[in-house]
């Protein structure tokens, strides 16, 4: 059994077949989808999935490239729903330096305001880090971020940021990239992770593994990210699965 700890499923991009997406994610042996909603539009929609099925839980944060967007009443809502029974973390929250849609002075104050919040509701955190590892670090240092700690969210960065990471109660996820032939950084990064802060993902409908590389992710394809790290780490596919599936539970308080 698999856990799916990042997904979006309410995509667009799964309009004309989500049911069978679903379906065959089941099929394939996921247990659980941990689904992102991450704005005024998602926020909804990631709720609806969650209270139609009992295998979805949901993540409700403001993404930074949305950050320039984020109204006080906005961050009141997440707020609220972090009360619901099936909310079980922030996120996908950070920086994000590669699109120049939100100024970084902006990304960083909502960034901060919700690891203050994540710290009043008791509730891990998950990072969306692009291209900002330097100030990502920072700021989960200076907020403290170490007392609810949570998920480096499709993590690609360096062993060195990793390991701050570490240090600071987060687990570190990884997605379709490791599963390419030129990622050598990612499987050096996931060789080096100790076995239990590990946890795999699709960021579906995006990232999708190889050999769909290019092509429309989805959730039933971390089945081949956890092929590839059971490669890596020298593990079977099943002591992996189950590795990762106790992770997920414990990260998210899932019982």
């Amino acid at each position: 059994m698999l856990i799916d700890t990042h997904t979006h499923l309410d995509s667009y991009k799964f309009d004309e077949d989500r049911t069978e997406v679903i379906e065959r994610a089941r099929a394939a042996g996921i247990e659980k989808l941990i689904n992102i909603g991450f704005n005024r539009e998602t926020i909804p929609t990631t709720m609806e999935l969650a209270e139609r099925y009992d295998f979805i839980y949901a993540v409700v944060g403001w993404h930074p490239v949305d950050s320039i967007d984020m109204l006080p009443e906005d961050l009141d809502w997440i707020a609220s729903l972090c009360e619901h029974k099936k909310v079980v973390a922030i996120g996908e929250i950070g920086l994000d330096y590669h699109w120049d849609t939100s100024p970084k002075d902006v990304q960083q104050r909502v960034f901060r305001q919700q690891i203050e919040l994540a710290k009043q509701k008791k509730l891990p955190i998950v990072i969306h880090n692009r291209d900002a590892h330097e100030d990502v670090v920072r700021i989960l240092k200076e907020e403290g971020a170490a007392e609810v700690g949570g998920v480096m969210h499709c993590y690609s960065g360096s062993w060195e940021t990793a390991k701050q990471c570490l240090d600071m109660n987060f687990y570190i996820s990884f997605g379709g990239p490791v599963t390419f032939q030129n990622a050598r950084v990612p499987k050096e990064v996931l060789a080096r992770v100790p076995l239990d802060r590990l946890l795999i993902e699709t960021d579906s409908p995006y990232l999708a593994p190889h050999p769909y590389r290019g092509k429309r992710n989805e959730s039933a394809y971390v089945r081949l990210v956890a092929e590839a790290a059971a490669e890596i780490t020298g593990k079977s596919l099943e002591e992996i699965s189950k590795i990762t599936t106790e992770n997920a539970l414990r990260c998210f308080n899932i019982r």
